[in-house]
């Protein structure tokens, strides 16, 4: 079915395939176009907010690392609309923070968090695919930013917020509409059609050409993919229609719609809990209305 698009979706491929260290390289390359500095992944950092079962997520985070200077990176890719994703996005940054900071450490322990975010939904008003957000804090009256005084082993150092405070990137795929012509173009081309270049110098991708082939996975792992591929056209296709009846706004009726629809197509309870974020005990009372 889908031989003439050879290179897996990059939602499938983080919950699957990126996870295992030999294939950190996808990662990094977007994370360094992102942050602007060569990223080198540790490790994976197991959590609550990270399980592989849907059944054990707490916050739905697809991918949670720790970087070469122990900063903490989460990604989150979201397929379905989510009316308070800022507020979800600011707890899941916080849960970090507090999950790697033991009672009784001092404060210089606390650790930085970049929250990437790829979203395949309208998320709001604005022009641009990408939004980045950092805190500052700025001189009401002189315009100046605030620097603190750090201490770094021996030495006293100036440092400003946004060194220390959390750092969040919103991609909003579907509102790239551009040629690619820089390596971030190039990765929204990836995220958003899910092409890459043959001769692409982008930082991740040409790893990611190499390694996330849908002919090299096994059948069972094609059949899986496959199945994800057909219950988000079912997703869309749902959402579309809703939206042409003038219904978008109705989000438990949008929710039964899309559950329905994928239940009558055989798809399990964990499959449709998998793609819609719905935990299996809304799926079970949505199949009942």
């Amino acid at each position: 079915m889908y031989e003439n698009n050879n290179i897996i979706r990059f939602d499938w491929a983080a919950k699957r395939i990126l996870r295992d260290k030999a294939n950190f390289g996808v990662l990094e390359g977007l994370l360094t176009v992102l942050i602007g500095e060569n990223i080198h992944i540790q490790q994976l950092l197991e959590s609550e907010s990270n399980h592989n079962s849907i059944d054990d997520k707490f916050n739905r985070v697809d991918i949670k690392a720790e970087n070469s200077k122990g900063e903490i990176i989460i990604v989150e890719i979201q397929l379905t609309r989510e009316i308070y994703y800022l507020e979800r996005i600011l707890f899941g940054v916080s849960k970090a923070i507090t999950e790697h900071i033991s009672l009784g450490n001092k404060y210089n322990q606390v650790k930085k968090v970049y929250s990437i975010n790829i979203l395949y939904f309208d998320l709001g008003k604005g022009g641009d695919y990408l939004y980045h957000g950092t805190t500052r804090f700025v001189g009401v009256h002189t315009g100046d930013e605030l620097q603190v005084n750090m201490k770094e082993g021996d030495l006293i150092r100036m440092r400003t917020p946004s060194e220390i405070f959390p750092e969040y990137y919103i991609i909003r795929v579907n509102e790239f509409n551009k040629v690619a012509t820089t390596p971030l173009e190039e990765w929204m081309e990836y995220l958003k059609n899910g092409i890459i270049r043959e001769d692409t110098s982008a930082p991740g991708l040409k790893e990611a050409r190499r390694k996330l082939q849908y002919l090299t996975m096994s059948k069972q792992e094609r059949a899986a993919y496959d199945e994800h591929i057909n219950a988000i056209m079912i997703q869309n296709d749902v959402l579309d229609t809703a939206k042409m009846e003038g219904r978008a706004e109705g989000r438990a009726e949008r929710d039964t719609e899309i559950v329905q629809a994928m239940s009558k197509q055989g798809f399990t309870i964990e499959t449709i809990a998998s793609i819609t974020g719905l935990s299996i005990a809304d799926i079970q009372s949505l199949l009942k209305r």
